[in-house]
């Protein structure tokens, strides 16, 4: 917040310089100099910009024309690595701890224990086995445990993967979601794209910084318009259940005959695609 201030503060100062002639350019752009050579002496090898440098510098670029940007010893792609560390660092706090909590090594070894010895047991009949011995785990956990100790599903042990079945029912899903891009001046903005399972296409709905009900509602109607024109109906869509999709968002989609699918609760990776090419 203080070199935010001192940034701020030098702007003023070096617009107060008077503008006859180019004098002003002139002697900013002597200041410049005079500093790089100054920051220039302080060590052999490459120059190492502190704070107050980059905030001097930065000034000063917004002061000078684009015509007298070449007296700066700095490259766009150095501007770019700061702008990426001050992304970095609005976003240093601390996350909290999301997701279930891990299982015990023992609940593991009685999961794998039970499925070895009963084969004919699927994920449910081990859930409720669990709960008679006062243990809760969910058949989703159970599957992903037995998958990590090479034991499939019951009664059946063969049949289509996970990737097979995708490919033979893709056609028709999509999938939305968001992602966030940060701007030169830390402002973050929100998209919003939509993804078709079986091709991979891409739709970008829109970019907003406030992505309230009326926006969302808005991107919902411009999809709906372009699924009237495919050919290939779609029969659902998939989304996290984020609280930027409003009641009315589902509620258009649905007179368009689209079924909303909404992904399990702290299982962010059920929104995920798997190769279905």
């Amino acid at each position: 917040m203080l070199f935010c201030l001192l940034y701020f503060v030098l702007r003023a100062v070096l617009r107060i310089v008077p503008a006859g002639a180019g004098a002003r350019d002139r002697d900013v752009e002597i200041l410049v100099l005079r500093h790089q050579l100054k920051v220039l002496r302080r060590a052999a090898g490459r120059p190492r910009l502190r704070r107050i440098d980059k905030v001097l510098l930065a000034a000063s670029a917004r002061v000078l024309p684009r015509q007298r940007w070449a007296s700066f010893m700095l490259t766009p792609q150095t501007i770019h690595r700061w702008h990426r560390e001050l992304v970095r660092r609005k976003w240093t706090f601390r996350p909290k701890r999301t997701g279930r909590p891990p299982i015990h090594t023992e609940v593991r070894g009685l999961i794998l224990r039970l499925a070895r010895e009963n084969p004919r047991w699927g994920y449910r009949r081990i859930k409720g086995e669990l709960l008679k011995l006062g243990i809760r785990v969910s058949a989703t956990t159970i599957q992903t445990i037995l998958h990590q100790g090479g034991l499939g599903p019951s009664p059946r042990r063969s049949g289509p993967s996970w990737a097979e079945f995708l490919r033979t029912q893709a056609q028709g899903i999509l999938a939305c979601d968001f992602f966030t891009v940060e701007t030169a001046f830390l402002r973050t903005l929100y998209v919003l794209f939509f993804i078709e399972v079986s091709t991979r296409r891409v739709f970008l709905a829109g970019v907003t910084g406030n992505p309230d009900s009326a926006w969302v509602t808005q991107q919902a109607r411009n999809l709906a318009l372009e699924l009237q024109e495919r050919e290939a109906p779609v029969r659902f869509l998939v989304r996290d259940r984020d609280s930027k999709y409003s009641g009315p968002f589902d509620e258009v989609l649905r007179t368009e005959g689209v079924e909303t699918v909404l992904t399990p609760y702290r299982a962010p990776k059920a929104n995920a695609l798997p190769n279905a090419g």
